[in-house]
C-alpha cells in the first residue's frame, strides 16, 4: 500500500516567500518615509509588527482547532479563543484607527493601507505554507519509522 503524502511545490513555495518578502518591503519602505511625528511612526511600526504577529498566531490557532475539531478533542481554552481572536481585531483596528487619522496625504494613506493588508493576507499564506510543509515532514518521519520497524520484525 502507498501512502500519499500533500507537498505543496517548490515554485508555489517560491511565490510564498517572495510575496510575503515583497509585502515586508513595502511596508518597510512606507513606514520609514512616513512624514510627520516621530510618535505616529513609531505608532504605525508597533501596529504593523502587532498585526503581523497576531495575523500568525491567528493562522496557527485556527489550524490546531481544525485539526482537533477533526480528532474529536479540544485544543484550546475558550479563552485563549477569545484572546487570540480578540488580539487580532483589536491589532487591525488600532492600526487602521491610527493610519485612518494620521494628517498626511490620502495616497500615502492609501500606500500604506494596501500593503498593510498585502502583508497580512501573505503572513496567512506563508503560515499555512510553513504549517503544511511542517506536518508533511512529521508524516514522512511516521511513516519512516514505521516502515524500519516493520523491515526490523520481518527480520
Amino acid at each position: 500500500m502507498q501512502t500519499l503524502i500533500h507537498r505543496d511545490s517548490r515554485p508555489w513555495q517560491l511565490q510564498v516567500w517572495i510575496s510575503f518578502l515583497i509585502a515586508v518591503f513595502l511596508c518597510a519602505v512606507g513606514l520609514s518615509y512616513l512624514p510627520g511625528q516621530d510618535l505616529d511612526r513609531a505608532f504605525m511600526v508597533m501596529g504593523y509588527f502587532f498585526c503581523l504577529s497576531a495575523a500568525f498566531v491567528l493562522a496557527k490557532h485556527v489550524r490546531d482547532q481544525e485539526n482537533s475539531r477533526a480528532e474529536g478533542q479540544l485544543a484550546n481554552t475558550p479563552m485563549f479563543r477569545l484572546v487570540v481572536w480578540g488580539g487580532f481585531f483589536l491589532a487591525m483596528s488600532l492600526t487602521g484607527w491610527g493610519l485612518w487619522r494620521m494628517e498626511i496625504n490620502e495616497t500615502y494613506k492609501a500606500f500604506l493601507g494596501v500593503s498593510w493588508l498585502y502583508l497580512i493576507t501573505c503572513s496567512f499564506t506563508l503560515a499555512k505554507t510553513l504549517r503544511d510543509k511542517h506536518e508533511a515532514d512529521v508524516s514522512e518521519a511516521r511513516l519512516a519509522g514505521r516502515q524500519s520497524r516493520g523491515s526490523a520484525d520481518a527480520g
